[in-house]
């Protein structure tokens, strides 16, 4: 097993324990291993060779150092880890955001230095998309993790090729869509880093072609897998709430957003996160 360290200056406010505290609440894809203040530690699946990788993360002051260990590309390893911890994204203008939007100014008071963390991938974000259809989030964690138990590498999320090849026992139609899903990844579609380089309407569409993928989960996979920093969810009914209960019942996301530039998405998230907390 090979190792590799990187070390990240991050760009804007930043704060490891506020992140890896937003993501243990994260259940379509928590933490499972101990954490420690000032640290991160997860496993996942690299896009592209499909390999396991282990990460572990420490916060020195503006400096994340990256430290990887698998048997396969860890280069690209280090480059999709900062991508779904948000260390990727120069953020030196996501203060000024909260100097206009006084909602917004109160949530990074309330959240200081969250990174709103993704999904490992766009991959991972699509399986999670069709295990939680129409049934509880922490019934599809469950099946999430059944999966991960019995068909995982340790810990990581089964690579695309044994996934398509797997005889699930899931509710309704989630075996059939989650084989569409691995074909999906196989042949390039959910390709993380190339969904984060289109615009995220274009990334949307394209996700769309594959089968049992809707309108919600497109946007779940562009912007929590791809991690795309600037976009609206239009299809998420609690941001809505959210919105209305915070600026008034006469205001939508979408008129409200246009303040939040060019951090819409993590606007979003920080709304979000605060919900939660009540």
């Amino acid at each position: 097993m090979s190792t590799h360290t990187v070390r990240h200056e991050v760009l804007g406010p930043w704060s490891l324990d506020t992140s890896r505290e937003f993501w243990e609440g994260f259940a379509p894809a928590a933490l499972t291993a101990e954490q420690r203040p000032g640290t991160l530690s997860t496993v996942f699946r690299v896009d592209g060779d499909w390999s396991t990788a282990h990460l572990a993360v420490i916060q020195r002051d503006t400096v994340a150092e990256l430290s990887l260990e698998g048997d396969g590309d860890l280069e690209s390893a280090a480059e999709q880890a900062a991508r779904f911890l948000a260390l990727d994204v120069d953020a030196q203008q996501w203060p000024g955001i909260g100097e206009r939007d006084e909602v917004i100014g109160r949530a990074q008071h309330a959240l200081p230095g969250l990174r709103p963390c993704g999904f490992h991938s766009a991959y991972e974000a699509a399986a999670w998309a069709v295990l939680s259809q129409r049934i509880r989030v922490e019934q599809a964690a469950h099946l999430r993790q059944r999966v991960i138990a019995d068909h995982g590498d340790d810990g990581a999320f089964p690579a695309p090729e044994r996934l398509a090849a797997l005889h699930l026992d899931l509710p309704g139609r989630k075996a059939e869509y989650l084989h569409a899903v691995a074909d999906a990844a196989l042949d390039g579609r959910l390709d993380t880093a190339r969904l984060r380089s289109m615009t995220p309407e274009d990334a949307m569409d394209s996700v769309r072609s594959i089968t049992g993928i809707g309108p919600f989960a497109a946007e779940l996979i562009v912007l929590r897998g791809a991690n795309a920093p600037d976009a609206v969810p239009t299809h998420e009914r609690r941001l809505a709430a959210e919105v209305a209960e915070r600026y008034g019942p006469d205001r939508s996301v979408a008129e409200v957003s246009e303040l939040w530039r060019p951090f819409r998405t993590w606007a979003s998230v920080y709304l979000r996160a605060l919900g939660e907390r009540r």
